[in-house]
């Protein structure tokens, strides 16, 4: 169960990573109004990078709540574990694709990401009866 728990802390840091490049993409950051900053901003890394940083907020919770789901019911935990770290690559693979401007990429990771947490709660929700 440790690459889960390892994989939900790398999900929990990833909104931080996102929104590091982002904001380091321009000088000038004013840490004093953040969110302004970001709005004034042209450069497009800096809006991506947001947007990446808020996306990967939401799926912070569904993940991590999918995980302990699975394994509160029972799930095999090598299953619990690939599914996690599946789902880790394809939010990294979806902040990249972000910042990048492949936008056709970024739904793919997305909805892979997508589907290993369905898959954690549907295995849960099975296993429970």
């Amino acid at each position: 169960m440790a690459i889960a728990y390892w994989c939900i802390l790398i999900a929990a840091a990833l909104p931080y990573v996102w929104i590091g490049v982002g904001k380091f993409a321009v000088r000038g950051y004013d840490n004093g109004d953040p969110r302004g900053w970001v709005a004034k901003q042209t450069h497009p890394r800096v809006h991506r990078g947001n947007a990446a940083h808020l996306n990967a907020f939401e799926a912070f919770a569904p993940f991590a709540a999918s995980v302990l789901m699975a394994q509160f019911a029972g799930v095999d935990p090598n299953r619990i574990a690939m599914l996690a770290a599946t789902f880790v690559v394809f939010r990294v693979l979806h902040g990249f694709f972000y910042l990048a401007g492949l936008s056709t990429f970024r739904s793919l990771a997305w909805f892979g990401g997508i589907g290993c947490v369905l898959a954690l709660m549907a295995q849960a929700a099975l296993r429970v009866g």
